[in-house]
């Protein structure tokens, strides 16, 4: 333990003090671990008198001061978050600046140029002590004088958790001097109770300091250091030690408030700019993962999403904006957005990302992005893709075969200028499609296409476990994929986004073309009452006529071309009017006098839910019921 300048080095003739210094190392470690009780030392025999004019004692002092100061100070801004930068001032300190410290913190801590709450209240932060050699229950006492350890009950505690400061008090008067003062000094003196609560108060015969900690701004909390009757007392020199462990002290924990605070907003950024929950769409189970680069950037470009759309199909989505910065991620929220409402217009998957294109031109030159867009339908049990730059995805046989798609690279997107092509495959029942960002298989340790191949391996030798008949769970698999990490393998953000197809039986799907005219609806009802005959639902013929014919009847007032009208049997009936006309319709109340306007408010209230969705070619109106 390095030796402190004030630990030895009480009011003593200089003679004293030198042979003091020259004591060997091993006495003075044996005296630290002795017992308070019998830390007595016995009176050295007096060293002859330095020489006049020698100077040596002080200058040592004084180095061995700015030594200690140093330590600490660097001790103390290691630390990144509070609970760090307040634990590097109690390990700095103990044992070689005193042998305990209490150290209060403001609550609530004020954030940057926020106005501090009132009223001005300090809580009992952490608490260290110098442990005895021979300690042996956690009772004894340190020289009489019980430390609590954090969170422990007021009742046992010489200090108490809480202390409002009182405006114009004593201890609002020595907080606001910034000073630190002896603790047997008047404002002290005033001060300490307050501080400690009522009726508490510091053993008789230990040493204190009393030293604001004060950020920038304002004052942040105090910190108390203690030494026991054996040591010597605080000297004057003592207090410019405090002052200086007090600013550091004070300034880290306004930078680590204010980082606190920046990883917060960071992290409610990403969150918000990623889906919530994933929807469950008719066909298909999802499940997604994401991992930022690390904890201490929290927040990325890489994004995940899953969009249903008309017809029982799903748009899945992942893309890679460059970086995992702030600016990143706004960035990616913006893709995201923009992709949503490209979705929502039902464009084929080359077109989403020639917007997505020119979207990012239109945000700045260096807009650059990768993105895999692909659109599932469960009732053709075909997946369509494209792909702009982004790593290709990987589908799971149900037989436990694992390929990777071969869908065209694509320029990423920002590039400008260039053509994406989509390419249409087979994704039969029980497969699984696995799309993912660069960070899953490229690092520092292997390049993209050794790691690509590395997942298709695991996602086979995960599948032979499960057996060839079925298909491994789906939040499994996406962990013993990510489980494929090593210690090195963390470079980047990683999304990951996991399509399990069900599809739906060409024998659990009924479609027909109606002409637009007066006669469809009647045609419609028939048509309906003999599908759900023939799938054993009779008992919802009343409610599914009536709402079908109500849409199709709005259909044909608009339409001229054909409509469509399917009907899907899944874990619920679910029935699909298209028609070539734009508008979308609205639910609104119909007066007494009106003639129409009802079908809508019947949809409303007898389906389970129902929506509308504009196409390229027009639209479809649909709904929902419980089987």
């Amino acid at each position: 333990m390095t030796e402190h300048p004030t630990s030895h080095e009480g009011r003593q003739p200089v003679a004293a003090r030198s042979q003091e210094r020259t004591r060997p190392r091993q006495e003075a470690a044996a005296h630290a671990s002795r017992p308070a009780a019998a830390a007595a030392v016995p009176p050295q025999p007096p060293a002859p008198p330095s020489p006049p004019g020698d100077a040596a004692g002080p200058a040592r002092r004084d180095g061995d001061r700015l030594r200690f100061v140093g330590a600490a100070t660097r001790r103390i801004a290691r630390g990144i978050d509070l609970d760090e930068i307040v634990l590097g001032l109690c390990r700095a300190t103990v044992p070689t600046f005193s042998d305990a410290i209490l150290v209060y913190l403001r609550d609530p801590l004020p954030v940057g140029d926020e106005r501090p709450v009132e009223p001005f209240v300090l809580r009992l932060r952490r608490t260290d002590r110098l442990r005895l050699a021979d300690e042996d229950t956690e009772s004894a006492l340190l020289g009489g004088f019980p430390v609590p350890v954090l969170g422990a009950p007021a009742e046992v505690a010489p200090a108490a958790e809480l202390c409002e400061v009182i405006a114009g008090g004593a201890l609002a008067e020595v907080l606001r001097g910034v000073r630190p003062v002896f603790g047997d000094s008047a404002a002290a003196r005033a001060a300490l109770p307050e501080l400690l609560g009522d009726g508490r108060t510091l053993p008789a015969g230990h040493r204190s300091v009393l030293a604001p900690l004060r950020g920038r701004r304002r004052v942040t909390g105090a910190a108390i250091f203690l030494r026991r009757p054996d040591r010597p007392a605080f000297e004057p020199d003592d207090l410019l030690v405090a002052a200086q462990l007090a600013t550091h002290t004070a300034l880290g924990i306004d930078k680590a408030v204010l980082y606190g605070r920046e990883a917060y907003i960071a992290d409610e950024l990403q969150r918000t700019m990623l889906p919530e929950g994933l929807p469950q769409p008719t066909g298909v189970r999802l499940a997604s993962r994401y991992l930022p680069a690390a904890e201490t950037a929290r927040v990325g470009g890489d994004w995940y999403d899953a969009i249903p759309l008309p017809g029982s199909r799903v748009a899945l989505v992942v893309g890679d904006v460059m970086g995992h910065s702030m600016t990143s991620a706004a960035i990616m929220g913006q893709l995201r957005t923009t992709a949503q409402t490209l979705a929502g217009l039902d464009l084929p998957p080359q077109e989403v990302l020639h917007h997505l294109d020119e979207q990012a031109q239109r945000l700045g030159t260096d807009r650059m992005a990768t993105c895999l867009y692909a659109v599932y339908d469960p009732v053709a049990h075909r997946i369509t893709i494209a792909n702009a730059g982004h790593p290709p995805p990987v589908l799971l046989h149900l037989g436990g075969r694992a390929e990777v798609l071969r869908v065209p690279p694509g320029a990423p997107i920002g590039v400008g200028g260039v053509d994406f092509e989509a390419v249409e495959l087979d994704a039969p029942a029980g497969a699984t499609l696995l799309l993912y960002t660069d960070g899953l298989v490229e690092s520092r340790l292997r390049d993209v296409w050794t790691g690509i191949e590395q997942l298709r391996e695991r996602l086979a030798a995960t599948a032979q476990l499960t057996g060839s008949d079925h298909s491994p769970p789906l939040e499994a698999l996406c962990d013993d994929v990510l489980d494929m990490l090593g210690p090195g393998d963390r470079d980047d953000d990683i999304a990951l986004l996991a399509a399990r197809f069900d599809g739906i039986a060409p024998s659990d799907v009924a479609y027909w073309f109606l002409e637009p005219e007066d006669s469809a609806p009647g045609r419609a009802r028939r048509l309906a009452r003999r599908a759900l005959a023939r799938w054993g639902m009779e008992e919802l013929s009343d409610s599914v006529e009536l709402l079908v014919s109500e849409v199709v009847t709005n259909a044909v007032r608009y339409a001229e071309r054909p409509v469509t009208l399917r009907l899907l049997r899944t874990d619920m009936l679910r029935c699909e009017v298209g028609d070539d006309s734009p508008q979308l319709p609205r639910q609104r109340r119909a007066r007494d006098t009106d003639e129409g306007g009802r079908g809508l408010f019947l949809v409303n209230r007898l389906a389970r839910r129902w929506g509308a969705t504009r196409l390229s070619t027009g639209k479809v109106v649909w709904f929902e019921l419980v089987i």
